[in-house]
């Protein structure tokens, strides 16, 4: 889930996000479930990273799953505000010691959600969704993860943080 770790770790990632999603889908499968519903990520859309390159794989084995009876959609959203690995958190701790705000690229883009958002969309895709479906439900609209930073510095009191952009 955490792109950095993933960066450093690409077999653990593969392993993580492939492997173990083929030993879940045979498990699904000899428990006669069913349906398979697969968290997915936006950074799957035009993958640029391990983690994006591991969910588009994920997204393509699914859609092509060969079990009878085992109903399989990926659904696709974004960041999930106040998770495991959202870049808030590490915005906040970065502003609050008083370092530079690591941001990916000046342009980058990211879709926000609630948790209620989230768990809503993954209701949504288990009941709409037909077999070998990558639904990509409506996120609203993607925001500019430095403008993000920048309103988290000025909320917080920092008129001129400063902004590292790391790639």
């Amino acid at each position: 889930k955490h792109v950095p770790v993933m960066e450093s770790n690409v077999e653990e990632a593969v392993s993580n996000n492939i492997h173990g999603l083929l030993a879940l889908l045979n498990v699904a499968q000899n428990s006669n479930c069913s349906a398979f519903v697969m968290i997915s990520s936006d950074k799957a859309v035009n993958p640029t990273n391990v983690m994006g390159c591991t969910k588009r794989v994920g997204e393509l084995i699914l859609a092509a799953w060969p079990g009878e009876g085992l109903r399989c959609v990926s659904v696709r959203f974004g960041n999930v505000l106040g998770s495991n690995g959202s870049v808030i958190p590490l915005f906040q701790e970065q502003i609050r010691q008083n370092q530079p705000i690591t941001v990916t690229h000046p342009d980058i883009t990211r879709f926000f959600m609630t948790v209620s958002e989230a768990v809503s969309l993954v209701l949504q895709a288990f009941a709409i969704g037909r077999k070998g479906d990558i639904l990509v439900l409506d996120m609203g609209e993607p925001v500019r993860v430095l403008e993000l930073a920048k309103t988290l510095a000025r909320l917080s009191g920092k008129s001129r943080p400063e902004f590292k952009f790391i790639g």
